[in-house]
């Protein structure tokens, strides 16, 4: 492969094309701008400060293939990113433009790693942003530890994303070993374990659960004995039904049917991608299987996921890592979680989704950590990263070790997880907030209904 080496101007191009094609509406943009006062147009570098050397943000994300959902906030993210910062950054005495070059994994590990190389052995990036399951973010961390580049990942459960890097991840924490370059920001399963329980806990059942755990990175760690969910619901007088693993973009899922029906099942979870999740239950409804709880993790967090199911995802339930109602703002921007999500809804006519939130706050963070390490060299702006004390629109991210392990406190920051349950109102779907017991803070919006 003969690789060319791309031009500034190349790359503000190309970055432009992609928000074209993102769909997004200058003019709504524009009105909301004006009408809240928030800085949200897209915009590119300014010639004030075009001889300053740019900082360079590398931002890795699936806009393509199963996974890409988790992107579909991207192109509004970026442009909202640029027009924050077309004036430029303060950075010590010095006014600094900054460049975001954006790769598309196409819901590929292999692919994944393989553009974090590009942009680092190409693109030269100062920094290395990625969001979006641990297929997008562990393969990115992992080039990102191997040549020495600061690497912010968000949006997986730490526990796969940590322990599914491990050199060992069978030998326990006496084997693992932190990192020294990559930093994560989000929940763990022992938060979506909390969430679901709680949630079940709110509906009449026989405790007897089946549980969908693909062969992928997030399969294998909420499926997992020690870590997962076995444990935790053993101890709580759950029974789980494990069929064992199944290959992601299956047509068939019959055996596992077969199996939640023979044992009674009432209650199902998994972590499923959401093409597979529409044939399970579209499956399971037309064999009679229809339990009384449905709660999964990945595949219904949005709100066209849901969509493809008509009204048969009415009570579907999930974790939810934010929403318009989240007592949170940006850093960067002053702008509240409910106005981000109405500036994306202007400016897109889509509905708010759940990653918006997270992918502005991985600029928020990368702001902030440029600020506090101006001359840019790697140790140090990983050691701004470990220092990190920031509040953004999706909560205080700071490292160090709240409610988390020893062995991980370094290199995981985390972030609210609350639980809710989709309902099918006027032709849509609004997710409504069922249970708040792990982070209070962000307001409850109703009880949890069994599926009818």
């Amino acid at each position: 492969m003969t690789c060319h080496k791309t031009s500034s101007t190349d790359r503000h191009r190309i970055v432009r094309r992609g928000i074209d094609r993102g769909g997004i509406d200058r003019r709504a943009l524009l009105k909301y701008s004006a009408a809240s006062g928030a800085v949200l147009s897209v915009g590119l570098k300014s010639p004030a400060i075009a001889q300053a050397r740019a900082i360079k943000l590398g931002y890795v994300s699936p806009q393509t293939g199963p996974l890409a959902a988790f992107a579909e906030a991207d192109n509004f993210v970026i442009a909202n990113f640029k027009e924050a910062t077309k004036a430029g950054v303060k950075i010590g005495n010095a006014t600094v433009p900054i460049e975001v070059v954006v790769k598309d994994s196409q819901s590929n590990p292999n692919r994944a790693a393989e553009v974090a190389k590009d942009l680092i052995v190409q693109d030269k990036v100062d920094l290395m942003l990625v969001a979006s399951t641990p297929e997008t973010t562990n393969p990115v961390s992992t080039q990102c530890e191997i040549e020495e580049v600061p690497c912010i990942s968000t949006v997986a459960p730490w526990q796969p994303w940590f322990i599914g890097r491990q050199a060992n991840p069978g030998g326990g924490p006496p084997a693992w070993k932190g990192f020294n370059y990559t930093y994560h920001f989000f929940w763990g399963l022992e938060d979506v374990i909390a969430v679901f329980t709680n949630m079940w806990s709110q509906v009449a059942t026989n405790k007897s659960v089946g549980g969908l755990f693909p062969n992928d990175g997030d399969g294998n760690a909420w499926g997992d004995k020690v870590v997962g969910f076995p444990p935790v619901l053993d101890r709580d007088g759950y029974k789980l039904t494990d069929p064992g693993r199944y290959q992601n973009l299956t047509d068939n899922f019959s055996a596992q049917i077969s199996a939640f029906k023979s044992a009674n099942c009432e209650i199902i979870t998994g972590v499923v991608l959401p093409p597979d999740f529409t044939t399970f239950w579209k499956q399971a409804l037309q064999q009679g299987f229809r339990p009384k709880v449905a709660s999964i993790g990945k595949a219904i967090l949005f709100p066209v996921a849901v969509e493809a199911l008509g009204k048969d995802g009415h009570n579907l339930s999930s974790e939810v890592w934010w929403t318009p109602n989240h007592p949170f703002k940006s850093s960067l921007t002053g702008m509240s979680a409910r106005d981000l999500a109405g500036a994306f809804e202007a400016a897109t006519r889509k509905q708010w989704t759940q990653p918006i939130g997270f992918a502005h706050a991985l600029f928020e963070i990368a702001v902030d950590v440029f600020k506090r390490a101006p001359d840019r060299e790697a140790k140090a702006l990983t050691a701004a990263i470990a220092a990190t004390n920031l509040d953004t629109v999706v909560g205080k991210v700071q490292w160090g070790g709240a409610n988390l392990p020893p062995f991980a406190a370094r290199n995981v920051a985390k972030t609210p997880l609350v639980g809710g349950q989709w309902r099918f109102k006027d032709g849509k779907y609004d997710i409504v907030i069922t249970d708040n017991r792990t982070a209070p803070a962000v307001p409850l919006g109703g009880k949890m209904e069994a599926i009818a």
